[in-house]
């Protein structure tokens, strides 16, 4: 085992890593954080789920996917529009 600032062993990031589930297990956390934020948005800006969809020019069903936390597909246009239909802004980086 290898010390790091005063732990012992690997980190929960290199045991994913391991075990091949590191980029699952991360697309489902950034899911869940963007499903987060913009619900809040929707909420904060007084967005019901039919005008969000209207804005974004899509069906209920479609918002309805792109809000469920555990559905982790999601396409970077439909996020876009999601952003835009809630006045807020996508910025992406990578790491």
């Amino acid at each position: 085992m290898t010390a790091r600032k005063g732990r012992l062993g690997s980190s929960f990031d290199d045991f994913l890593k391991d075990e091949g589930l590191y980029e699952d297990v991360t697309a489902a956390a950034v899911k869940r954080v963007l499903t987060r934020q913009i619900t809040e948005a929707m909420e904060a800006g007084d967005i019901s789920k039919s005008e969000m969809a209207r804005r974004m020019k899509t069906s209920r069903s479609q918002l309805d996917r792109l809000l469920d936390p555990d559905n982790t597909r999601i396409r970077l246009d439909t996020l876009y529009k999601a952003a835009s239909a809630a006045g807020r802004t996508v910025r992406l980086k990578l790491g």
